[in-house]
Order: C-alpha cells, then sequence, then structure tokens
C-alpha cells in the first residue's frame, strides 16, 4: 500500500465531478483492506455529507470483498475449522469483529465442561455433563422472541446473548464437543438441524470409506434432549419430505457454514432488506462456485 497515493485519492473523493469520484473510487478499491483506517480517519475529520457517504461505501465494499476473499480461501482449504467459518460470516455484519477474542469465549466453555469430564463415562453421561455446563450453568437457549432474525445466526450474538436458532447452537456444541475428543457433527435435517454422536470405535474405519455408525442424535433447541434414529424418521415423515442418506448422517463443516448463509438470505428477506441479501448471495456464491 502506497501511503501517499491513498492520501492523495481520499483528498478527492469529495470532487463534485462523477468522473473523477469513480476513477478515484476505482483505485480505492483496488487496494487491501487495510486502507480502511486511513478512510476511517478521514471520515472523522471531514464535516462533507457526500465525502462521508462516500467514504462509508467504499469502506463497507473493501470490508465485503475482504470477507469473500478470506471465506474462498477458507472453501479452498476444505472448510476445517468451523469455527473460523461462522466467524467469517459474522465479520460480514460485524467487520471489526475478533476470532481470538471469540474463540476464548469457546474455549471457557470447554474448560467449564473438561472439568466435569472424565475417562470413565459413557457416551450418553458426557452428553448430560455438556448439557447441564452448556444449558442450566451457561444459560444457553433457543431465541424466541424474534425466531428468524439475522441475530441468530451471528455467532458472536448467540454467544455474547446465550440465545440463538437450532444450527447456532448447534455449531457452539459440535465445536465444544470436538475440542474435548468427543465425536460430535452436525446434521443437515430439513426445517431443523440437530446432532449425531458417532461411534468412537468405528471412527478411524470411517476413514477409510466405511460409513460412520451414529450412536444417537442430539437437539440443543431442548436442552441437549437425545433422540433415536425412529424418532429422526418420525420427524422427516411428518414434514413430507423424501427421506434421505444426508437427513441421518453427519454433514460437512462446508455444509453447515452454507445453511447458515441460506438462513440470513431468508432473515434479510424476511426483512425486506435487499441490499444485505444480495450481499449474502454473494458469500453463498462462493460455495455454489466450488461445491456445487
Amino acid at each position: 500500500m502506497d501511503k501517499t497515493k491513498v492520501q492523495a485519492l481520499i483528498s478527492l473523493l469529495d470532487d463534485p465531478d462523477e468522473t473523477i469520484f469513480n476513477t478515484v473510487e476505482e483505485e480505492l478499491l483496488k487496494e487491501d483492506v487495510a486502507v480502511v483506517d486511513d478512510l476511517e480517519k478521514a471520515w472523522e475529520i471531514s464535516q462533507d455529507d457526500v465525502f462521508q457517504r462516500r467514504v462509508e461505501n467504499i469502506i463497507h465494499t473493501l470490508q465485503l470483498k475482504d470477507v469473500q476473499s478470506l471465506m474462498h480461501k477458507w472453501i479452498d482449504e476444505g472448510g476445517t475449522d468451523l469455527l473460523y467459518g461462522v466467524f467469517l460470516v459474522a465479520k460480514y455484519q460485524y467487520p471489526d469483529l475478533d476470532f481470538n477474542e471469540l474463540n476464548d469465549k469457546i474455549n471457557a466453555l470447554r474448560k467449564d465442561i473438561w472439568l466435569e469430564l472424565n475417562n470413565h463415562l459413557t457416551s450418553l453421561e458426557k452428553v448430560r455433563i455438556i448439557n447441564h455446563v452448556m444449558f442450566d450453568l451457561h444459560k444457553y437457549t433457543r431465541s424466541s422472541g424474534n425466531f428468524f432474525a439475522p441475530q441468530n445466526s451471528y455467532i458472536n450474538e448467540v454467544i455474547n446473548t446465550k440465545k440463538g436458532n437450532p444450527i447456532s447452537l448447534c455449531i457452539i456444541y459440535s465445536v465444544v464437543a470436538q475440542r474435548l475428543g468427543i465425536p460430535i457433527y452436525g446434521v443437515n435435517l430439513p426445517k431443523n438441524f440437530v446432532l449425531c454422536y458417532l461411534d468412537e470405535n468405528m471412527l478411524q474405519q470411517s476413514l477409510t470409506g466405511q460409513r460412520n455408525k451414529v450412536l444417537f442424535y442430539i437437539n440443543p433447541v431442548n436442552k441437549g434432549s437425545v433422540l433415536g434414529r425412529s424418532e429422526i424418521e418420525y420427524f422427516v415423515k411428518q414434514q413430507k419430505l423424501v427421506s434421505q442418506h444426508s437427513y441421518f448422517e453427519p454433514c460437512s463443516n462446508i455444509d453447515i457454514v452454507k445453511r447458515v448463509l441460506l438462513n440470513l438470505i431468508f432473515a434479510y428477506q424476511n426483512q425486506k432488506d435487499e441490499i444485505k441479501k444480495k450481499e449474502i448471495q454473494l458469500l453463498m456464491d462462493l460455495f455454489n462456485l466450488n461445491y456445487s
């Protein structure tokens, strides 16, 4: 980044000539997101409404491009870190969001659960401990006020308020469980989202291509209640869905983040916010490009 060039371009943002402004804007949008600091400083000292509005639009576009770039990289690398993937979704709405701060809060929850665990517990006993710490002590719960509100899909908001939709609660639950070495993964069930507990003895076998063995399912929206396959089958039938293998098996982190984005598209559509809906769709398009 050439600071002198950037400062010169910023100084021209209040030019009344649209041709000049368009050229300046185009050049600034070629820069790295780091120029946002200079743009924000210029915004603070300006009293010109036109200048400030132009700066705000450029900052937003640069930050959106940055999230797109980071998300594209996350997808290309296989989406291995689920927390980081949903952090990037939240970074769209909260550009200054700090991943380390988010990570520390997840690790604090993990530590509280770890203190209650021991090597002699059964799978069900481990789940009961996670449920007790997450839902009784930390008070995580389903958002009942405005269930379809966008904030229920932004992981930082869910961690801060302890309220979220099914998938956001499942994300926190599974991320913490996996950090404890407990094989709990998301299940991409339509019109809901649940978790499955895999047979730990068959995890290594599943890496060789054999199908995972699900011991049972977990519903974090209902304080981590344990479900059997028959209950998932009943839900699928009740919702008049055509049964599919994917409704009963763990899904990928990439599928989970796509589902979060779909929820946000629906949320902004519900609010009639076409701008945010289109911008979230730009993030979704990255997945469609790589994983059709």
